[in-house]
């Protein structure tokens, strides 16, 4: 039985699942009762949601359990992730890195016998989601993202195009980190308990994902190829295309570098973020404005969702345990769209015992429902920050976005349930 806390903790989580599904409507009541517009609109954005509810459990926690131990609940959870998206989101949406990525995706769209509109498009959902896997999967999010809105969404795409694109975004990114066994969070909680390499995770994952990639990418781009043609343009005075000195380019690229391989010691890579932070004061003319608001609500998304998530235990265990590897997969993918996808991989490597079928089954699951839900993925609320300015409203609707990645979705099931290993 659960405890009272584990059920305060359960209540307070689904009210934060259910507050995601409708910040559209808090988006509408800051227009229908303007003397309480700065409440709603806080209460509109995705990225404070399970922070809020955190807040809320952390109040109800200090009354049920005691000061000292809640305390030591808040001491006891590992905020390292949401500090590691904070940092590289910065750094990956810098314009040396985001100009060096710009060069490397026309260079590479000048290779494709298609129109240039839909070869950048196409290598925006495919190229770098599959980078992803060796900058890690925030990092491509957030390059993804911001090159998508300079070039497509800036021009008032339709809303049934923003939204083809944002599914499919989420769901090629998070699979799409799965070639290597240090890109993707839900891979990395496990790979080093159950020894999965680099060739284990390319055999295992790597080229289906690909294929789900590259399938997912070119279906959207040809189902838009007439709107994109029509509308992907990047504005000449767009700072992307002045030069840069290639050693600020090179610097840039090597604090990236840096913060990926100390990414599990946030007092390295804060330090190296601090260190960045000095550099882009010493040259200004070489930078945009750093995203550090969007960077820090995304960190307080997080941070919310780690403070929420670690009281679930009590039912999200039995969920995942003694039913068969194909039924997993299903319940993993089900469960990705309520609960983060790093949490239930963690719960699945604390289980003794489990089939090389099964943890293949519950992580596959995990990626594969990565994109349904802002939740499910922890580069999601990344890209949502980025992109949902021009979406109207200035909101994303979930149950639109839940549809919308829903083909994708079905696409990446294909790959792993159906292909074989290699």
């Amino acid at each position: 039985m659960p405890s009272p806390t584990e059920l305060t903790a359960t209540v307070i989580f689904a009210i934060a699942v259910l507050h995601t599904f409708s910040t559209k409507y808090f988006a509408r009541l800051a227009h229908v009762q303007p003397q309480h517009a700065g409440l709603w609109h806080l209460l509109s954005e995705v990225e404070v949601v399970f922070g809020f509810w955190a807040f809320v459990l952390a109040v109800l926690l200090f009354f049920i359990s005691g000061p000292d131990s809640t305390i030591r609940y808040i001491e006891g959870r590992n905020f390292t992730e949401p500090m590691f998206v904070f940092v590289i989101m910065v750094i990956a949406a810098s314009r040396p890195i985001l100009q060096a990525v710009t060069s490397l995706v026309f260079v590479a769209a000048r290779a494709i016998p298609v129109a240039r509109p839909l070869a950048l498009y196409f290598l925006c959902m495919a190229m770098i989601p599959l980078l992803g896997s060796f900058i890690t999967e925030p990092a491509a999010m957030t390059l993804a993202a911001l090159l998508l809105r300079d070039i497509f969404f800036a021009n008032r795409l339709s809303a049934r195009l923003q939204y083809a694109t944002l599914g499919v975004l989420f769901v090629n990114v998070s699979i799409g980190g799965t070639l290597t066994p240090f890109a993707a969070p839900p891979v990395l909680m496990v790979a080093a308990t159950w020894k999965w390499d680099i060739w284990f995770m390319i055999s295992h994952f790597g080229w289906k994902a690909a294929f789900a990639v590259i399938v997912n990418a070119a279906v959207v781009t040809y189902l838009f190829r007439r709107e994109l043609k029509a509308k992907g343009r990047m504005n000449d005075n767009s700072p992307l295309r002045a030069p840069l000195p290639r050693s600020v380019t090179a610097v840039h690229l090597l604090f990236l570098v840096g913060v990926v391989v100390f990414a599990h010691d946030p007092v390295i890579f804060f330090g190296l973020f601090l260190f960045f932070l000095g550099f882009t004061a010493a040259y200004p003319k070489y930078q945009n404005p750093l995203i550090l608001r969007e960077g820090l609500l995304v960190a307080f998304f997080l941070a919310g969702l780690v403070g929420l998530g670690g009281l679930q235990q009590w039912w999200l265990g039995p969920a995942l345990s003694d039913v068969d590897a194909t039924v997993v997969y299903f319940i993993a993918t089900g469960l990705t769209a309520i609960t983060d996808n790093t949490a239930l991989t963690y719960l699945g490597s604390l289980v003794d015992g489990l089939s090389r079928e099964f943890q293949y089954a519950l992580v596959a699951g995990a990626v594969t429902g990565g994109g349904l839900t802002v939740i499910a993925n922890a580069p999601n609320p990344a890209g949502l920050s980025i992109l949902k300015r021009e979406f109207r409203d200035e909101t994303v609707s979930l149950i639109g976005l839940l549809l919308a990645a829903t083909p994708p979705t079905l696409v990446a099931m294909f790959a792993f349930l159906v292909l074989p290993h290699v």
